[in-house]
């Protein structure tokens, strides 16, 4: 016997399948759907939606940007420069201070 489901109750059980942790498959052989169906109505959804794609955050990182410099000493002259300074440049920065 064919079900017929509302595009809220699709977009309520799409959502359920993101947030369940299975497969598309596995959560379909669960809740007894079709996969084609269940494929045809998230597309359509989808591009009734602008194509909006949920996220989930499954870790929380913490980015720490350091601030690698080289430091040339000559005498009493220190020059600084950043850790992405080509290796050219710094070659004949080299050349003319030594």
């Amino acid at each position: 016997m064919r079900i017929s489901r509302s595009q809220e109750q699709w977009q309520s059980i799409i959502e359920d399948q993101q947030t369940s942790g299975l497969t598309i498959l596995d959560y379909c052989q669960q809740q007894q759907l079709s996969t084609s169906s269940f494929y045809a109505f998230r597309k359509k959804i989808s591009l009734s939606s602008g194509n909006f794609v949920r996220a989930k955050v499954t870790q929380q990182v913490e980015i720490i940007e350091e601030k690698n410099f080289i430091t040339v000493t000559v005498g009493k002259a220190n020059v600084s420069l950043p850790a992405s300074t080509s290796v050219t440049y710094l070659s004949l920065l080299l050349r003319e201070i030594i």
